[in-house]
């Protein structure tokens, strides 16, 4: 699977790639900001995205997110603040929040590849909040 990384936290942005890679996927590329993710969306056609909220460039990711749901390219927010994401997850399968673990973070992709390749019949691991089961709990609320 071609993964892109859309984090500004470089140190962060290079244990997910090694994360990533580790993990048998291909990293397309690492955007900083809503513009360099932009133009690797384009670029690199990538299967699946990791985005942080806050980048380079301000509060911009949600609009990267967006794009990449417009697109068709399945993404998770990754985010210190997860009460920030609007309640529609802006088309996210879900959100991991930091900090998180390099264990929680590689259990979060497994289950997402498996998701991308069809097969919804794993259980999602702690680390992973879903979009539907977050709006559920803020319906509630």
């Amino acid at each position: 699977m071609k993964v892109m990384i859309v984090e500004d936290e470089m140190l962060l942005a290079m244990e997910l790639e090694s994360e990533v890679e580790m993990a048998g996927h291909q990293v397309t590329g690492v955007a900083m900001s809503s513009t360099q993710a932009r133009e690797q969306i384009g670029a690199s056609k990538p299967d699946f995205a990791f985005v942080d909220i806050h980048l380079m460039d301000g509060p911009t990711g949600i609009d990267v997110g967006r794009e990449l749901a417009a697109a068709g390219i399945p993404y998770v927010f990754v985010s210190g603040n997860i009460k920030r994401i609007p309640q529609d997850f802006a088309g996210a399968l879900g959100a991991i929040e930091k900090p998180y673990s390099m264990n929680g973070m590689k259990n979060a992709l497994v289950y997402v590849s498996a998701i991308i390749q069809g097969d919804d019949n794993g259980t999602p691991p702690a680390s992973l909040v879903l979009a539907e089961d977050a709006n559920v709990g803020r319906r509630s609320a």
